[in-house]
Formats: C-alpha cells, sequence, structure tokens
C-alpha cells in the first residue's frame, strides 16, 4: 500500500479514536450536570483548561489561580472534582482499548495480502521462507513452552464491579462502528451509554473491605471464564490453520504449549490467610467453573447435531459408546433424549450428565468421569463419526475447539503453585527434629550440616513425623499444606499442582527441606528398587541481588545430591528456577537488577548444561516498569535466546490481568504476539548468532551496573534521611488502607525498608510522579563510563544499534523517564517536616534525572525522550494535564489528613478523597505497581 494511503489510514483511525474519547468525555458532562449542575462542570472545564494551559506555557499567574482554585474547593465539589477527572480516565482507557481492536480489523480489511506484524501467520511464514524443513518446525513446536501465571499481587486498584461497568461501556462504544445502524439504534445507543456513565458515577469504586483469597481467587477465574476458555484454543487453531497452510500435506496437531497458571490461593509468603483449607477451597472452585464451562459447551454442541439416522449412518463405535452409557448411567426416560434417531443428541445427553456427576466424590466411578482422558476420549468418538459422513464443520468449530480446551484447562482449570518463605520452613523442621530428638536446633545447624542431614532423611523410608505429637500451630499448617497438596493430586490429577516455590531462597538446604516434608506427604517416595517417584518440585525464588550472585552455587551444588537429583525425570530433567524482578530492583536499582538477572540466566543454565539438566525460568515481572513491567511479546524475546531450552513461565500480575485479558480481541492478540516471540526465540536458539563485539559490550555493562549500584544503595540504603523523605513525600502510608488486597504491604510488622513489598514501593513512587525505581542510578552509571569521551559515547551508540539487550534496556528507561514528572513530583516535597531534608534529596533525585535523560538522548540520537515511539509520547502528552489536578489535590488532601492525624485525630471523608485520587491517577498513568 502506498505510504500516502498509509497516512491517510492512520488519520482516519486516530479520528475515529479522537471520535469515541470526545463522545464519552460529552456523556460524563451530561452526568455532571445531572450530579451537580452546570456548575460543577464549569469548575472542572475551568481546572481542566487552567491544567492544559499550565502544560503548554508556565504563567505563574495562572499557575497561582489553579492552586488556589485547588485549595478554596467545597469538599463537597471537591469529591465531585476528582471523580470526575478519575473517571474521564477510566473513559479514556475503554476508547483506546476498543482502539486497539479497531486497529486490528482495520488491518486485516485493508492490508490484502500482507501478514501483520508479530501474528502468527508472519513467523510461520517466516519459517517457511526460510525454508525451515517440516521436521525442524515440529522439533521446535515440540521444545517451546510458556506458563502466565496469574498472582494476587495487589496491584488492581479497580473492584470488579467496576471492570464489569468498563466491559459493557467497551462493548456498547464498539457498536458504534457499524455503519447499518440506523439514526434510532443510534440513539438508543447512546442513551444506554449514558446510563452506563450515570451507574459507574454512582457506584462505589473504593472497596469497602480488603478482599478475601477467596475474593481473589473468583477475580481470577473472571478471566478464563470471560475470555481465556474461548480465546486459547483460537490461539492454537489460528497456529495449526498457518502450519497447514505453508506446510500443506502434513497433519497438524499443536502440542501444548501455551497455558495459565495461578497464585491465587496458593502464595501464602506472608499472607498468613493463605491456608491449606483455603488451598483445598481454590482448587475446588476451579474445578467447578472447568466443569460448568464443559456443561455448557456440551449443551451448545447439542444443538448443532441434529443428524438424524434417517438421513446418515454414524459410527459402530459412537452406538456402543452410547450403549454403555444407557447401561451404567440408569438414567429415567424423562432425563434422555428421546428421539432414538438421533445418536449425537443422545450420546451428548449422557455426557453431560457424567460431566455434573464428576464432581460429586459419591458417585460411582463409571458413572462420572474420572480423568479428562476418558472426556476427551468421548468426544473423539463423536468427532471421528461426523467426520465419516462429512459433518467437518462442526466436528471442527465445536468438537474439535472442545478437545482443546479439555487439554488445556482439564478438571483443574489452571496449575496452581504454592509458594512460602525460606524461614517458615526452616522454623517448622527445627521443631520436629528436636521433637524427634534427631538435633535441638537444626537452625543454627551449618549449612553444610542441613544438607548431610536432609540428605540422609531422604534415603531413610521412615518418617520424622508423627501423628501422636502435637506442633505448633505454624509447624501443623507447614505440614498440613503438603498433606493438601498430596490429596489434591489425587482427587484433582497430578496437573492440579505441581511447584513449590520457596522464597528468599539461601542456600541448597531451602529446597532439600520442601523435599523432606514432601516425602512425609507421600509426595517424594523411594520405591523398593530404589528409583524415586517425586510429584512435587521444589522451586528456589532468587531475589536480591546477593541471592542471583549465590545461585549457580546453590544449584551447582543440588545438582549434586543423588537424593535431590533423584527428584527429577530420570530421562529429560526439567528444574524450574524463578528469579524476581521487584526485589532485584528494589535492592540494587533498575540498572543493576536488568543486568544481574541477564547474567544469573547465562550462569545458571551453565550449571544445567554441566548436569544435564534443562532449566524453566520463571520470570516474576511486575506491570510496572520497575518491576520489570513490559508488553509480553518483549518480555519473551528480552530473554537470551539460549536459556530458553527448558520453557519460560512469567507472572501477569494485577491491572495488567484486565488491561490484557477483559477483552477477547486484545486477550487474542496478546497471546497470537507471545506465540510469535516464543517461536521466533527458539529459531534464534537454534541458530545463535551473538555479535562479534557482545563480549566486550558486556565487561561495559558490568561496570556501568557496579558504579549505578553504588549510586541507587548510596540514597537508598545509606542516605539517612531517605526512608523518612520516601514515607513522607509519597501516599505510601495510605495506599495501605486502599484495600486491594488481601496479603499485607510488608513482610514483617516493621518500618524497616527491607521488610517493605516491592509493590507498595513502586506504587508510592508512581503515584508521587517520581517513578524513581524505573530509572534512578542509570545516569550516573552510563555517565562513569563516557566520562566525557567521545569514544565511548559511540561505543554506547553502537550498543544501541547493535545489541537487542541494549536497546530494550535504554527504552524501557526512555519510557520511565516520559511517564515521571519532577514539577509534580517537587509538589509531594512540601509534606516533609524537615524542609532542608526535602530540598536535598530532591536535588539529588533531580539532578540524576537530568543527567539520565541527557544521556539517553545523545545515545539514541532523539531530540525528546521518546521521539522512537511517537505514538505513546502522544499519549502521555495528552493524559498529563488530567492527571496534574489530581496529583495537586493528593498533596492537599494529604497534607491535611496527615495534620489530623499527627493531632490523633482523623476525617475518614477526608481519607477516602486521598483514596479516590490514587485510583485515578493509576488510571490515568496506566500504572499502579
Amino acid at each position: 500500500m502506498p505510504e500516502a494511503v498509509h497516512t491517510v489510514s492512520k488519520n482516519t483511525t486516530n479520528n475515529l479514536l479522537r471520535r469515541d474519547v470526545r463522545f464519552l468525555g460529552h456523556i460524563l458532562g451530561e452526568v455532571l450536570v445531572h450530579e451537580g449542575g452546570n456548575e460543577l462542570l464549569d469548575t472542572v472545564e475551568k481546572i481542566r483548561e487552567m491544567s492544559k494551559s499550565l502544560r503548554a506555557q508556565f504563567v505563574p499567574e495562572i499557575y497561582e489561580e489553579f492552586i488556589t482554585t485547588i485549595r478554596t474547593l467545597d469538599p463537597d465539589v471537591r469529591h465531585h472534582v476528582i471523580r470526575a477527572f478519575a473517571i474521564y480516565f477510566q473513559l479514556v482507557n475503554i476508547a483506546e482499548q476498543n482502539h486497539r481492536i479497531r486497529r486490528k480489523r482495520e488491518y486485516e480489511n485493508s492490508s490484502g495480502d500482507t501478514v501483520q506484524p508479530g501474528s502468527i501467520e508472519s513467523i510461520v511464514q517466516e519459517l517457511r521462507s526460510k525454508n525451515v524443513p517440516v521436521g525442524e518446525v515440529k522439533q521446535i513446536l515440540q521444545s517451546i513452552s510458556l506458563e502466565l501465571v496469574m498472582t494476587a499481587h495487589p496491584t488492581e486498584a479497580m473492584r470488579r464491579s467496576v471492570l464489569d461497568i468498563h466491559q459493557r461501556i467497551a462493548n456498547d462504544v464498539m457498536k458504534l462502528d457499524n455503519p447499518t445502524l440506523t439514526n434510532r439504534e443510534r440513539e438508543k445507543l447512546r442513551e444506554k451509554l449514558v446510563s452506563e456513565v450515570l451507574t459507574l458515577w454512582q457506584t462505589d469504586e473504593l472497596r469497602g473491605r480488603k478482599p478475601t483469597v477467596i475474593d481473589e481467587v473468583r477475580n481470577g477465574m473472571y478471566y478464563f471464564d470471560e475470555t481465556l476458555f474461548d480465546v486459547l484454543p483460537e490461539v492454537y487453531y489460528e497456529l495449526e490453520r498457518c502450519l497447514a497452510k505453508y506446510y500443506p500435506g502434513e497433519t497438524w496437531h499443536v502440542p501444548e504449549f501455551l497455558r495459565f497458571g495461578s497464585w491465587i490461593g496458593g502464595d501464602r509468603d506472608g499472607n498468613p490467610s493463605v491456608t491449606a483449607v483455603v488451598t483445598k477451597e481454590t482448587l475446588g472452585l476451579q474445578r467447578r467453573l472447568a466443569l460448568r464451562k464443559y456443561k455448557e459447551a456440551l449443551r451448545e454442541l447439542l444443538s448443532h447435531v441434529s443428524f438424524s439416522q434417517n438421513m446418515i449412518k454414524v459410527s459402530d463405535e459412537l452406538l456402543q459408546s452410547i450403549q454403555t452409557d444407557r447401561e451404567r448411567l440408569e438414567l429415567k426416560h424423562a432425563d434422555t433424549w428421546r428421539n432414538e434417531k438421533e445418536p449425537y443428541r443422545i450420546k451428548v445427553t449422557f455426557m453431560i450428565e457424567k460431566i455434573q456427576n464428576t464432581i460429586s466424590p459419591e458417585v460411582k466411578a463409571d458413572r462420572k468421569y474420572t480423568a479428562p482422558a476418558e472426556f476427551i476420549r468421548d468426544l473423539e468418538i463423536i468427532e471421528r463419526s461426523l467426520r465419516s459422513h462429512y459433518a467437518d464443520f462442526v466436528a471442527d468449530v465445536y468438537v474439535a475447539k472442545l478437545i482443546r480446551q479439555v487439554e488445556l484447562f482439564g478438571f483443574h482449570l489452571a496449575t496452581l503453585d504454592i509458594r512460602q518463605h525460606s524461614k517458615e520452613h526452616e522454623n517448622a523442621m527445627t521443631e520436629i527434629m528436636a521433637k524427634m530428638s534427631i538435633t535441638p536446633n537444626y537452625a543454627e545447624l551449618s549449612e553444610q550440616e542441613k544438607i548431610k542431614l536432609l540428605t540422609d532423611i531422604l534415603n531413610d523410608p521412615r518418617p520424622i513425623t508423627s501423628p501422636y505429637l502435637d506442633y505448633s500451630e505454624s509447624t501443623q499448617e507447614c505440614l498440613n499444606v503438603y498433606k493438601t497438596v498430596a490429596e489434591a493430586q489425587k482427587e484433582f490429577g497430578k496437573g492440579c499442582i505441581q511447584s513449590y516455590l520457596v522464597s528468599m531462597t539461601n542456600g541448597a538446604s531451602d529446597l532439600l527441606e520442601v523435599l523432606v516434608f514432601a516425602k512425609e506427604a507421600g509426595l517424594y517416595r523411594r520405591e523398593a528398587d530404589g528409583t524415586v517417584t517425586c510429584t512435587l518440585q521444589s522451586v528456589p525464588l532468587f531475589e536480591t541481588i546477593d541471592d542471583l550472585h549465590a545461585a549457580p552455587e546453590i544449584m551447582n551444588t543440588l545438582f549434586g545430591i543423588d537424593a535431590y537429583r533423584a527428584s527429577l525425570s530420570r530421562t529429560a530433567p526439567v528444574h524450574e528456577i524463578m528469579l524476581g524482578y521487584s526485589d532485584s530492583n528494589k535492592d540494587g536499582g533498575v540498572l543493576t537488577a536488568n543486568w544481574e538477572l541477564r547474567m544469573a540466566l547465562y550462569n545458571i543454565t551453565a550449571v544445567g548444561k554441566k548436569h544435564g539438566v534443562k532449566l524453566k525460568f520463571f520470570h516474576g515481572r511486575g506491570g510496572a516498569l520497575g518491576r520489570g513491567g513490559m508488553p509480553l511479546n518483549r518480555s519473551i524475546l528480552a530473554q537470551p535466546a539460549d536459556t530458553i531450552g527448558g520453557g519460560i513461565k512469567i507472572t501477569e500480575q494485577g491491572e495488567v490481568l484486565s488491561s490484557r485479558y477483559s477483552l477477547q480481541p486484545i486477550a487474542y492478540r496478546s497471546l497470537e504476539q507471545a506465540t510469535s516471540a516464543l517461536i521466533t526465540a527458539a529459531l534464534l536458539a537454534r541458530n545463535p548468532q551473538a555479535h562479534p563485539s557482545e563480549p566486550e559490550w558486556n565487561e561495559i555493562m558490568k561496570s556501568i551496573s557496579e558504579t549505578a549500584q553504588r549510586k541507587y544503595q548510596d540514597l537508598i540504603f545509606r542516605d539517612p534521611d531517605f526512608l523518612s523523605f520516601f514515607k513522607e513525600s509519597t501516599p505510601l502510608p495510605e495506599i495501605g488502607e486502599l484495600n486491594i488486597g488481601s496479603r499485607p504491604s510488608k513482610r514483617k510488622n516493621s518500618d524497616r525498608f527491607e521488610d517493605l513489598r516491592a509493590i507498595p514501593w513502586v506504587f508510592a513512587w508512581t503515584q508521587s510522579r517520581y517513578l524513581l525505581p524505573a530509572w534512578y542510578a542509570a545516569g550516573t552509571g552510563l555517565n562513569e563510563f563516557v566520562q566525557g569521551k567521545p569514544e565511548n559515547m559511540r561505543k554506547l551508540k553502537e550498543m544501541y544499534e547493535q545489541w537487542p539487550y541494549f536497546r530494550s534496556m535504554i527504552d524501557s528507561l526512555q519510557m520511565a523517564l516520559a511517564k515521571a514528572d519532577l514539577l509534580i513530583a517537587k509538589q509531594y516535597g512540601r509534606m516533609l517536616k524537615d524542609q532542608n531534608v526535602a530540598k536535598r534529596i530532591f536535588t539529588l533525585i533531580e539532578q540524576e534525572y537530568e543527567l539520565t535523560s541527557y544521556l539517553i538522548l545523545q545515545i539514541t540520537g532523539q531530540q525528546e525522550i521518546l521521539d522512537n515511539v511517537p505514538v505513546i509520547q502522544e499519549s502521555i502528552r495528552l493524559r498529563n494535564p488530567y492527571v496534574d489536578p489530581l496529583s495537586y489535590l493528593q498533596v492537599e488532601l494529604l497534607s491535611e489528613l496527615r495534620s489530623l492525624r499527627d493531632k490523633n485525630e482523623d476525617d475518614a471523608l477526608l481519607l477516602r478523597e486521598v483514596l479516590l485520587t490514587i485510583n485515578g491517577i493509576a488510571a490515568g498513568l496506566r500504572n499502579t505497581g
């Protein structure tokens, strides 16, 4: 397509986005008049216009009027103003999400034979164009693996009720593009949208209480119910379609390479609410959803298989299976399909009954499905029979899709990971061993003594626990978790729980302890012939910079222990290892964390190769830039290609879930891009092409990282005033009152920085517009290398142009710098009791911001930050004037609230307004933590 046509098309598409934003903005204006009269609308418009003017050009007189207007707002009006800006951003976000769907559809309509970049077809086409043979393609498909793991990390600030309204508004706005709408239909659609926005206005966006763990489980399951159950099979179907197109004559059934897991209901690290009972309840809820979805699919199938034996001949195996079901189920005549000439409907009716019986443990095994494979066998009987009389469309669309769903979701929906802090295991082990007189104080043993003792226990078939001994509540709970896992694997299948993650893994003994507990529950068994059966893998989580350094030696030690190595598959040993992006960043800064994670990947992979073990790396990324946040396909391609041999796991946290998986088209696009990236990475891994300068670049990055780490830790850990500055100049204390998660914001009841969780750390800096964790100290690290030498700057430019890793890192820094706003951040410093401290530390941060921005512009050759991504640059530019009033209001409200609390007074309405500004800014910046 000619460039001019592309430009016209792009402008037309952007006009549609602006149309939707204006349309929703006008509706919000009507709601404001309805709720607060023209005076409210005028006040909001006045603040908005002044904010826009100040962004365009700072005029002291306008600034003073702006501040005075905000400070003198009547409390009732102020409340409405906050909500007006917050809800405006919610509507803009909906419009932008719909616009992404529109752009994809328009691309597909106008591109002709052109294949969309990043699509599944684009990568299969590339395989064909590179003459990758069929055998190698099949090997690639067998080797790739991506598991996306939902977590309950408390970063989704919006209630489920609000997100439901958002989805209804999104669906209605999309209908505006229908050219066949009559004027009356369009008017009715507008009336409905006015009603929805009014409902949104009159719905409380704040939670009245902290969600329970089961609330969080249900929130996570929502995405399976609404989108993933249908979208995931579509990804597989598209991959098989493209393979058949470009590799004709082959039969393709793509193995399971993409699936979802969950931590919600299994992550007990620092969350005492996650108990063994809650984990069991979680598994039950997940099973019920999976079975309900299958019943719904079977009922849908029922209406499409009215094939009559008067017209066609069905297979003998179908008729035989019907007869078997009839004999076993003993259904009343009224409960069966009464038209004996419609065998498919008879069979499906029996299958619905068996699915219904599957959830009931008291029903006999021959009257239900005891495993997903039995359900699949029945579906395959139907599929084969349908194809025998050329009903291939029904077989493909309804039966084959359902088979794929059962393959992907089983009867357990999603694999649930268990996570616990290493210290909890050590405490329980110390008590157990003391009671059994094995050793008086296990915790005080050296690491080598622990390893020897735990290894001896694993080699000894005798248990070290007794049902006749009383244990402390925490130790008993620790044992109950393993018992629950063993029971769950028997009831729901071994796929329901496979990994036990150990937070803050400091030594090999931390993982051996998990296997000892697993042995007590029968999950690790030494058979009579000496072989070991283990159905639960202990997974280390390396989080801090020191942990990342220690990780290779820890894994080397473990793989050298026969009792541990025996827990892995003998034929194709794979070990999962989790790397924490949040705590490594909090510990060493973004640039150092980025580099150390990369080095850990290489070094741990080398250990795996030495011992003949494939490694599956689990990347604990958050949604925010400071926690490794980036689009899913980029996060896959950011991994060194030769470290993905055992598969990849990635966390999907907080608001990422709603932004990626609330709407089916967006969920599909994200997952197809991930699939394309996964195959691309696998292809690169088979044909590694390291740049000849990479060893030199690695040395440069190492020195930059070391300098950046010193700079970061000088401020965060060694400046005696920093912690006060952080707590007083951000809404950190108030974020804990937002009720966005069941888990406490601290690991312990302490005010130490080390015990603060990474999520509120990032969330607080985002709210105050610093975004400090996502860029601080990078400038000093880069500048130390440059040292004013043109040849060194040329080297960094070369790295940016030719090294994907460095380019990705610099572009992530750009994004953070663009979203940060130190003019607004400076306002938060007014809340510090000691203004000398406020001025001193702010100056340090400001100088680093300016240095980092300057160097990035030099490296990239740009005039302004984000010139390379003008769409995002423009989006941030347009959003800022609307976020600014919320930031100024937040500072005023926090100052007032904290002044009251200093006098041991409080004001619930004032706190409510603070929390509303937090929600609004989160929506405006599209980031929490």
